[in-house]
């Protein structure tokens, strides 16, 4: 992932430290990098944080009750999704599992399902849940994983948390069947919302997202992988939520009607440019 960067502004991590972090335009790839990267114990620390709501299952704000409520429709979508592929055995492999709801609709659903979740709190919660369906398949890391071949792997908002692209990738293409399907959802730098709240965009959130893609960087940086994207869908939903926070750090308010109108406008021009709050990569092996 080297090349010359520019820089494009600075955003401060709203969540944890309050710190500002970089970000860098990497030409190559068409992407943005948050500089400086924090890594391994150092980068664990941005994540210590009730407010990071993925590794709970908190309500208790009306932001919560929102993302919960989003949450369910969003994976009954996820599965129809999944279920639309031609598989062997039905094998998925959810990366970044966080509290084990998706993994727990598919194993109702006839999947044979295995997590990876290195936060603690959250993998708990994944167990417990599956434990209860005679299943506590969830590992810490990906890299645990060796033998197993799988249908489908999926990545719910995670490739921007990864600190190696390139080893994660490849990683991820040794564990997909030849014919199978990777999955991956992630922030869209170029759409409205997004080119609208500039640095006080949430879906930056620095410094837990370490890259920030574009449709061509997805591109780019999987055909070196020998992988093809196939189809790209819309996160509809992800443009109100989005909008919702970026609000709150940009005027210290909610301000929930004109989150809802940056929302629904940003989506609105979408229907246009195809360039939603974020993006479902259908990738296959070419």
């Amino acid at each position: 992932m080297n090349s010359e960067k520019q820089p494009f502004f600075t955003c401060v991590d709203y969540t944890v430290s309050h710190q500002k972090f970089d970000l860098l335009y990497n030409a190559n790839y068409r992407m943005l990098e948050t500089f400086p990267k924090p890594e391994g114990e150092e980068l664990a620390k941005y994540y210590e944080s009730s407010d990071y709501i993925s590794h709970t299952d908190s309500k208790a704000s009306f932001t919560d009750k929102l993302y919960q409520a989003v949450k369910s429709v969003a994976l009954k979508n996820k599965l129809k999704l999944i279920n639309s592929f031609q598989t062997e055995d039905k094998k998925l492999l959810d990366v970044g599992c966080g509290t084990g709801e998706f993994l727990l609709t598919c194993k109702h659903n006839g999947w044979n399902v295995l997590g990876v979740e290195p936060n603690k709190n959250a993998q708990a919660l994944a167990i417990s849940k599956l434990a209860q369906h005679n299943s506590t398949a969830v590992v810490d890391e990906l890299q645990e994983i060796s033998s197993e071949k799988f249908d489908v792997i999926t990545l719910w908002h995670v490739l921007e948390h990864v600190p190696d692209l390139n080893s994660y990738i490849f990683k991820l293409k040794s564990l997909l069947k030849p014919n199978g399907v990777l999955v991956v959802a992630v922030p869209n730098y170029k759409s409205f919302d997004a080119t609208y709240y500039k640095q006080f965009w949430a879906a930056f959130d620095v410094p837990r997202h370490l890259w920030h893609f574009s449709k061509k960087s997805i591109e780019l940086i999987f055909s070196e992988f020998d992988m093809k994207v196939d189809t790209i869908l819309p996160m509809k939903f992800d443009s109100f939520y989005v909008s919702l926070l970026s609000e709150k750090y940009k005027t210290g308010k909610s301000n929930f009607l004109k989150a809802f109108y940056v929302g629904l406008l940003s989506n609105v021009k979408a229907m246009r440019t195809k360039e939603y709050s974020s993006l479902i990569y259908v990738l296959k092996n070419s």
